[in-house]
């Protein structure tokens, strides 16, 4: 007998295509019900409360009852990361949805991914930040260093505050469209956070769009460095 991890298992629950696109609904880091999951998934209420058993037994998505309703999240960020790097590896692949439009450039240049700031700007993020030397590397993986400690204190974030959570403070992700890494972890997550607070981006309803103004733009360059706007 074959031991070590079910992968095949946990592939299969992954791979039908309306639960995949249950699970991919999920990455805005919103709870959603059985309802919207199910225009999601393009199945009927009745097939997708099948299909969403399956992933909860699983510890693939969560559950919670509020009053009526129940909704669904994402079983952890353990999922998120590896949700993501699949859809790393189908892009990689040339697997794209035939469906475009003027949202998928949109995506591109600025979404969540799950709970983190992801596409072109992510990375740029990212890169800005390590360029800056405010990263280094510990056996436990990206930790930020003293500079790096000063500068997000200046983005007046104060990480001694942050919810305390058994992800790791900074987490490179590897982002699906630029094929490149994008800052995740609990660093990751208040970044965002700070950036919408700050008022320089707003997440757009029902999508995974991370939407910059151009005063937020500019804010987000001067912190930055330099951008080019989207096409």
């Amino acid at each position: 007998m074959k031991e070590g991890p079910n992968i095949a298992e946990v592939a299969s629950l992954i791979g039908e295509p309306a639960r995949a696109n249950i699970l991919t609904a999920l990455m805005t880091g919103k709870a959603l019900t059985a309802t919207e999951l199910a225009h999601e998934a393009g199945v009927t209420a009745q097939t997708a409360s099948s299909h969403l058993r399956k992933l909860e037994d699983a510890q693939l998505v969560t559950q919670r009852k509020e009053g009526r309703h129940r909704y669904f999240s994402l079983g952890g960020e353990d999922v998120a990361q590896a949700l993501e790097s699949l859809m790393g590896l189908a892009a990689g692949r040339g697997h794209l949805r035939t469906q475009t439009g003027p949202r998928d450039s949109a995506l591109r240049h600025a979404r969540v991914c799950y709970s983190h700031l992801a596409g072109d700007m992510g990375v740029h993020m990212f890169q800005s930040m390590q360029a800056s030397g405010h990263f280094a590397t510990s056996k436990n993986g990206l930790v930020l260093s003293p500079s790096g400690t000063e500068f997000v204190s200046e983005l007046g974030l104060n990480l001694e505050t942050l919810p305390p959570s058994s992800a790791p403070m900074c987490r490179e992700c590897l982002d699906w469209s630029a094929r490149q890494s994008h800052l995740a972890g609990r660093l990751g997550r208040a970044m965002l956070a700070q950036i919408i607070t700050l008022g320089w981006a707003k997440r757009i309803p029902d999508s995974r769009v991370v939407q910059f103004s151009k005063s937020g733009q500019l804010n987000f360059e001067d912190t930055f460095g330099c951008f080019p706007a989207p096409e």
